[in-house]
Parts: structure tokens; C-alpha cells; sequence
């Protein structure tokens, strides 16, 4: 049944008659997703590839019944957007923006968690049930059905590594980009949770990296309660302290936020770790997985 969006899945994309949010709209059309509507304010009555679009979250809702949002809106009007799909209850609005002001994202979390609505993101890849649905931005070619779950903070490093994986023959069942902070909504420990529960899933793959201690997290959920194998990448070992590595939330401010920190705990955790994402694949081959 993977996990977050499947076959089902009804979609709304924010910001659809944008420059990116047209062109990935057409993407994820053409694969396959069920894609009910957009919403840009002042481009109602519009089309965007045969998809209606519409000035209000509201309308859209009431016409189509969307259940997740996908928001290519610019940072700036990223809050606002938010909170009028969570205000529709959708059950999963996932934000691809970044550099979303702090205080925005605490309204908007805050917001989400007393309506009952999940965040993923921000600066989010966006997540993908290959043969069933994709909200994001995932390369179409590097996808193949499978067993596989993928739970990353890196959207380069995950499309890196399904593109190994599909060309040694091995599917994926859900990959979840979790963005790149500093503020999260769902967290790598709130996904791996899931894939526990997934019966499509049978092993899971964590990309991590240096800054924060989400991976600490995730090892203290891998320890006390995972089932399944879990193997684990981090990069940035040569990650200068106090220097910003790419995502906003990439930074090393103590020594458990090392990727050495964080190696050693999954590891004690029961996760298997590997040093490079073509690692990974023998990893799986020698599980038998």
C-alpha cells in the first residue's frame, strides 16, 4: 500500500501556470499522476495541459476533491499558500520552495499539527510511488517499482541512487524527500516509521548528511523498533564546522552533528552503513532483500 500517495492519490499543484510549476505539472501528468487541479490566484478559468485551474484553494476543493497539495509557490507567498490548503484540509501539503522565512514555517507547522494535515518539505524533491504517483520532481528514468524505500534529506543524492538501483534491477517502492531544513515537517524518523508499517516495502535506505540531529533520531527510533533492514549513507565528512554545505539546514554547530556522529549511532543502532552510493546496491544484493 506504500506510503503518503499511491494510484489513488488526488493532486493539487500550487502555482501551476508557473515556469516550473507547468513544466513539472506536464511531468508528473504524463507518468501517470492523477492531477485534479491547480490554483494561481488571478489565473482562474484557465487550463494548464488540460488541467483546470483555479483562484482558490476552496474552489478547487469543492469542485475536484483533491487530497495532497503540491506548491511550487516562490518563497515569499509560500506561507500564505500553506495555510490556505491546510485551512481545506488537504492531507498532505508538500512545500518545494526554499529559503521559506523561519517564522513562516513555524506558522505553518504549528498551524498543520493542530489541523491534522502533514508537511513535507521545505526544499523538497517532493516524494514518488514509482508506478503509481509521483508529487515532485523525481527524474522519471531513474524509477522502477519496487521494495526499496528511500528517506532523504538530498534530492540529487536520492535521484543518484534510484538511478543505481533501477539499472541494477532493483525497484523502490516509495522515495520521500524530506527537503533541507533548517525546519522540517516530516522527519526521517516520522518516515522510516512509515516503511515499518508499508507492506510494499521491504527494505529501507536513509541518505543523510551533516548538520542537526534528525539522524540521531532516527537511530534511537532504528534501534528501539525496526523490523526491517535499514542501510544507511551520510555525506559531507569534510564538512568545515559552521559552514553552510548546500541546504540551509547543513550546517555542523556540534560534534554530534558531525557525519562521524551520526554514522556511529546508526550503526550501533543496527543500521548498515555504507560508504558510497554504489555501496549500497551490494548492500541490497547481499541482503537478499
Amino acid at each position: 500500500m506504500t506510503i503518503l500517495v499511491n494510484e489513488r492519490t488526488r493532486l493539487l499543484v500550487q502555482g501551476i501556470t508557473g515556469k516550473v510549476g507547468s513544466f513539472q505539472a506536464k511531468i508528473m501528468k504524463d507518468y501517470g499522476t492523477t492531477i485534479v487541479a491547480g490554483v494561481t490566484p488571478g489565473k482562474g478559468g484557465a487550463t494548464v495541459y488540460g488541467i483546470p485551474v483555479y483562484d482558490y484553494v476552496e474552489e478547487a476543493v469543492e469542485a475536484h476533491r483533491p487530497d495532497v497539495a503540491l506548491s511550487f509557490v516562490p518563497a515569499r507567498f509560500a506561507k500564505d499558500a500553506a495555510i490556505e490548503a491546510i485551512e481545506n484540509q488537504l492531507k498532505l501539503i508538500i512545500l518545494t520552495a526554499a529559503g521559506i522565512p523561519d517564522q513562516d514555517m513555524v506558522a505553518i507547522l504549528n498551524f498543520a499539527a493542530s489541523s491534522g494535515v502533514q508537511v513535507l518539505g521545505p526544499d523538497t524533491p517532493g516524494l514518488v510511488s514509482p508506478g503509481k504517483c509521483k508529487a515532485g520532481v523525481h527524474p522519471n528514468r531513474v524509477l522502477k517499482e519496487g521494495k526499496v524505500g528511500i528517506v532523504s534529506k538530498s534530492g540529487a543524492l536520492s535521484y543518484e541512487v534510484c538511478k543505481l538501483l533501477t539499472e541494477s534491477g532493483i525497484g523502490q517502492s516509495t522515495i520521500v524527500g524530506i527537503g533541507g531544513g533548517p525546519l522540517w515537517g516530516l522527519t526521517q524518523r516520522d518516515v522510516l516509521a512509515m516503511f515499518e508499517e508499508d507492506s510494499e516495502t521491504g527494505i529501507t535506505i536513509l541518505l543523510g548528511e551533516v548538520g542537526g540531529m534528525m539522524e540521531h533520531e532516527a537511530a534511537a527510533f532504528i534501534e528501539k523498533y525496526a523490523r526491517k533492514p535499514v542501510i544507511a549513507l551520510i555525506v559531507g565528512y569534510d564538512a568545515p564546522r559552521g559552514a553552510q554545505m548546500g541546504h540551509a539546514g547543513a550546517i555542523i554547530e556540534g560534534d554530534r552533528e558531525t557525519a562521524e556522529s551520526k554514522v556511529k549511532a546508526l550503526k550501533q543502532a543496527g543500521a548498515f552503513i555504507a560508504d558510497n552510493p554504489a555501496e549500497i546496491v551490494s548492500r541490497i544484493e547481499s541482503l537478499g532483500v
